[in-house]
């Protein structure tokens, strides 16, 4: 139209992703999910069931979908948004587009696993999942080891044997011997990996409230 004339908006970069969220929740839900495939406590029932299919979809889900989803908000429909993190020890933010992605992906299936759990739904199901989310875990290795960000590649090499761990919990028929070590390797790798994605979120936390620098 006549007279009108084109502007330009320019969004100041954000040194606060957020990280912190998407660590605690998944971290969180680990500790939630450990007990029960570890050591069978709580004992498993319908009402256990319905009360980790919450959790699962609560925590771990929405806590990482919604950081997933700022994340790629920031990086694709407001480019430099999250341009620069040096200053806080997060490095560039090539390595937030792996951040992104890996959360927004975890929090989806965490909404089917809940929502299975909480149905109480066969667990053959997740079987082709386990495939395709250890790939996503390498990925999340490669990448964070390859920028010296070894605190989060270790959550990725935790996520890597979680669900390698998963594929044969449940593939395999209960009862089998490997289904069982697949089950306790599972309970084993979420309660530490679980551990370590609670200093992560502790370190992105304290770095981005205070300017500490902690490892991260």
């Amino acid at each position: 139209m006549k007279g009108m004339t084109t502007m330009d908006v320019t969004i100041a970069a954000s040194a606060f992703p957020p990280l912190a969220l998407g660590f605690f929740g998944l971290g969180t839900g680990y500790l939630i999910y450990g007990p029960q495939e570890l050591f069978g406590w709580p004992a498993k029932s319908e009402k256990v069931d319905m009360g980790t299919g919450v959790w699962g979809i609560w925590l771990p889900g929405f806590c990482q979908f919604v950081a997933g989803t700022i994340l790629f908000l920031g990086l694709g429909l407001f480019p430099g948004t999250f341009a620069d993190h040096t200053a806080n020890g997060l490095g560039s933010s090539s390595p937030l587009y792996m951040a992104a992605f890996a959360f927004s992906a975890y929090g989806i299936h965490w909404f089917g696993i809940g929502w299975n759990r909480y149905r109480g739904t066969d667990a053959r199901a997740n079987t082709g999942m386990t495939v395709g989310y250890t790939v996503i875990s390498v990925m999340g290795v490669v990448v964070f080891f390859d920028v010296g960000d070894w605190p989060v590649g270790l959550v990725f090499v935790g996520l890597t044997a979680i669900y390698v761990c998963d594929f044969f919990a449940s593939a395999l028929t209960p009862g089998k011997t490997l289904h069982t070590w697949g089950l306790r390797g599972l309970g084993c790798f979420h309660l530490i990996t679980g551990v370590w994605l609670l200093y992560c979120a502790f370190a992105a936390a304290v770095n981005m409230s205070l300017g500490f620098n902690w490892k991260l």
